[in-house]
């Protein structure tokens, strides 16, 4: 999940280390420390989902990982059912949803998301692959909101925006890692379109068929970030705050993307942490304004 996941208080080093390395979430230091919890419940569990899920840790078998997604996904329903969960997260969590009146579909959402990743490696279009990224993305940004009690339809569709747009900056910036892990993201008919094969994404730098596809898709997923946008100006208060932050990261993080000339095998996409903080200050200031400085040159 592109979101920052942070570890329950219990690991507080580790936790702000994640923070630290993460693009999004530049704003979060900045809010106060009840919300700040809040999120770091929400981040945890989505972590914990996400690391369950992921074929690379501890060598699970695909139904050893289902498994455990089930488990915690029964574990996660005693919470509006009455039983005490006994993951330390799930714990950690019932005081927010407590707090925020959430509902339980949002991360039942997120683990589905990570049950398709079991037996689902491949999209064929793009409109597969938004499809995923409405379980997979959607759901965290829903539940920020609810945190901020920004619940209105309106936010709501422009937060699902930008949080697809995120998770596909994240795609196009893990094609190696994921490739490894046996999985492609991109869509096969633009690959198709494009020319590139599978096996393109075994080279250690992009072709240019590769590279011209890369753009494509960049390009695909900053318009996306920009039509969610205008979210920042329809918040207030701490949620302006913190959801500028996460558009501008994603804007950072597009650049970033961008500098590497689609030559995401070859080149690590490095965003700047003053870059991402310029942006996120000029969001507050004119949120519906500077997006194509904010993709210029310079660091």
């Amino acid at each position: 999940m592109i979101m920052c996941a942070m570890h329950f208080a219990s690991e507080s080093n580790s936790m702000h280390a994640e923070e630290s390395a993460e693009n999004f979430p530049v704003a979060l230091r900045l809010l106060p420390g009840g919300i700040r919890r809040d999120l770091h419940a929400l981040y945890a569990v989505a972590r914990t989902i996400d690391n369950l899920g992921d074929e690379t840790l501890g060598g699970q078998a695909a139904r050893d990982r289902v498994a455990a997604l089930t488990e915690f996904r029964s574990d996660l329903r005693g919470i509006w059912g009455g039983a005490p969960p006994r993951h330390p997260v799930l714990r950690d969590l019932v005081p927010t949803v407590r707090a925020h009146d959430l509902t339980v579909q949002p991360f039942e959402q997120l683990i589905e998301a990570n049950l398709v990743d079991q037996r689902v490696t491949r999209y064929d279009t793009f409109a597969d692959l938004i499809g995923y990224c409405r379980l997979s993305a959607d759901p965290v940004g829903r539940l920020v909101l609810a945190v901020f009690g920004c619940e209105s339809s309106t936010v709501a569709e422009l937060s699902d925006r930008v949080c697809r747009a995120l998770q596909l900056v994240e795609h196009w910036a893990d094609v190696a890692e994921d490739r490894a892990a046996g999985r492609i993201y991109l869509p096969g008919q633009d690959m198709a379109q494009f020319g590139v094969t599978e096996s393109d994404l075994d080279r250690p730098h992009a072709s240019a068929a590769l590279r011209e596809l890369m753009r494509f898709e960049i390009d695909r997923a900053a318009a996306l970030l920009e039509s969610g946008a205008p979210i920042v100006g329809h918040l207030h208060g701490w949620a302006r705050v913190a959801v500028a932050g996460y558009v501008a990261g994603g804007r950072a993080a597009v650049h970033a993307l961008r500098r590497t000339g689609g030559d995401v095998l070859g080149c690590t996409a490095t965003t700047s942490k003053p870059r991402t903080a310029a942006i996120a200050l000029r969001l507050l200031v004119a949120p519906t304004r500077h997006a194509r400085s904010d993709e210029g040159g310079g660091t």
